[in-house]
């Protein structure tokens, strides 16, 4: 029997604003732990949530960025779970009256657009955080403790919940690559994925090929690596499929996933929405948006990432088109004038390792050595790569260095070369053209990379015959 892969996200990020969604502790990344609480983020007796009005905007606008209907009526609810993370007993979340729902995005791939649907974009609070002691990995599996650092109890969290309607951990992973994008460029959150701001749970199930039922889902909770995800998915899915052909019946539960063992243990079995006894949240009046400030929000909302990325496909092809768009690096690409298939490889591959921020860098500058590219030393074009986010950053200066452009001087290093590797020599005249790079390497070597590789490429070329 084929069977079909039946996959849905939900998606957790945090929200950049400067305080927490109830309180107005400050938010900081990796400080002291419990460093920044109050009697509101600690569920003091007494206490009351008030609501942050930024993270709702920056909600609005999510949702509006993936097609979401903006509620007249939402209302905050209270999750109920026990754990040592939850101070109150309780999570304040939204339930059946979410902010964003019933939205679409669209995922670009090689084959074409693949529809998603979005079921919900909610707001709530973030949990503490627990940090778990003596296992491998900082992971709950295999830790002996827990402590809990509650600084990250309040945060503004949004979580999006798609509809099952992924098929393959290849399209999960680059839907999720694209979402980070997306959140980031609109500015609500830097969704740095180590430091928590961006962490997903992947729902899996398997049915028949052709069948429109939903089978028993396991969820694999806390992925924090787009790979991870990728093969978290890819193992879960064997296992299922492995369980049905053997005639048994896959147990709905939460399970963790562990890279370095490549294995995804059960925690507890899967909860249902009974479970959590929601009720809404009697401190809180219900949200309703004023018109006028739904439609400012969906007004400031720039040119997606997904509509830029199907664009640069026909002209670059899927590959180095998702590459530019998901690693932020389209808008410098559009900037930069010369060969487009050319440009797109050196921002993706000379200019990435060099780690330049791509928005400081000046594109008429950048352009001028990319097209030089060919005629200076290659360590002269890293180094000048490596600087070129500098304010005052000029190509000329890495033009002109020292290149050895004397005919005869490389015309004498190319016999020498030639001559010390005459078993190289013979097989490249017998087909192996690849041997032309070996060549080329040798005489960088001798000139500590100053050669002019294009004038190399045509010297090594005449005297081989190729």
């Amino acid at each position: 029997m084929s069977w079909e892969p039946v996959i849905g996200l939900e998606i957790h990020v945090h929200l950049k604003t400067r305080t927490k969604m109830f309180c107005r502790c400050a938010l900081e990344y990796f400080a002291p732990e419990n460093s920044h609480t109050c009697p509101v983020c600690l569920a003091h007796p007494g206490t009351l949530p008030v609501p942050n009005r930024q993270a709702i905007e920056m909600t609005i606008l999510l949702g509006h960025a993936l097609g979401c209907d903006i509620a007249d009526h939402a209302v905050f609810h209270r999750k109920h779970y026990f754990y040592p993370d939850l101070p109150k007993g309780y999570q304040i979340s939204q339930y059946d009256e979410p902010l964003c729902v019933d939205g679409a995005f669209s995922l670009p791939t090689a084959d074409g657009q693949v529809p998603i649907g979005i079921v919900r974009a909610h707001l709530e609070e973030d949990a503490a955080k627990n940090v778990h002691m003596g296992g491998a990995q900082g992971r709950i599996a295999g830790a002996d403790r827990t402590l809990v650092d509650f600084n990250r109890a309040g945060t503004p969290l949004v979580e999006i919940v798609t509809g099952p309607d992924i098929h393959s951990s290849e399209h999960a992973k680059r839907f999720l690559q694209l979402l980070r994008q997306t959140v980031v460029e609109l500015g609500i959150s830097d969704a740095e994925m180590e430091k928590g701001s961006l962490r997903f749970d992947v729902n899996v199930s398997v049915r028949p090929e052709g069948s429109d039922e939903l089978r028993t889902r396991t969820e694999l909770k806390n992925m924090n690596s787009f790979n991870f995800a990728a093969k978290g998915i890819e193992r879960e899915i064997q296992r299922q499929i492995e369980i049905y052909e053997s005639g048994g019946q896959v147990v709905q539960e939460t399970m963790h996933f562990d890279p370095g063992n490549e294995s995804a243990p059960p925690l507890r079995s899967k909860e249902e929405a009974q479970d959590y006894r929601y009720l809404p949240e009697p401190d809180l009046v219900p949200l309703e948006p004023p018109r006028d400030l739904v439609e400012r929000l969906r007004g400031e909302l720039p040119e997606l990432p997904s509509l830029r990325m199907s664009r640069l496909v026909d002209d670059l092809g899927f590959d180095l088109a998702e590459g530019l768009v998901v690693s932020g690096r389209d808008r410098l690409f559009g900037q930069i004038s010369g060969d487009r298939t050319a440009v797109a490889n050196v921002l993706m591959n000379q200019f990435a390792a060099s780690g330049v921020d791509p928005g400081s860098v000046n594109a008429k500058e950048l352009a001028k050595l990319i097209e030089a590219r060919d005629s200076i030393p290659r360590q002269a074009f890293t180094d000048a790569l490596a600087a070129s986010g500098d304010p005052v950053f000029s190509a000329d200066a890495y033009l002109a260095d020292g290149q050895i452009t004397d005919t005869s001087e490389l015309e004498q290093l190319v016999d020498q070369v030639l001559a010390a590797n005459p078993q190289q020599v013979e097989d490249f005249r017998g087909g192996k053209q690849g041997l032309l790079g070996f060549f080329v390497g040798q005489i960088m070597k001798e000139t500590e990379g100053r050669a002019s590789p294009k004038l190399v490429n045509d010297l090594l070329r005449e005297k081989l015959g190729a």
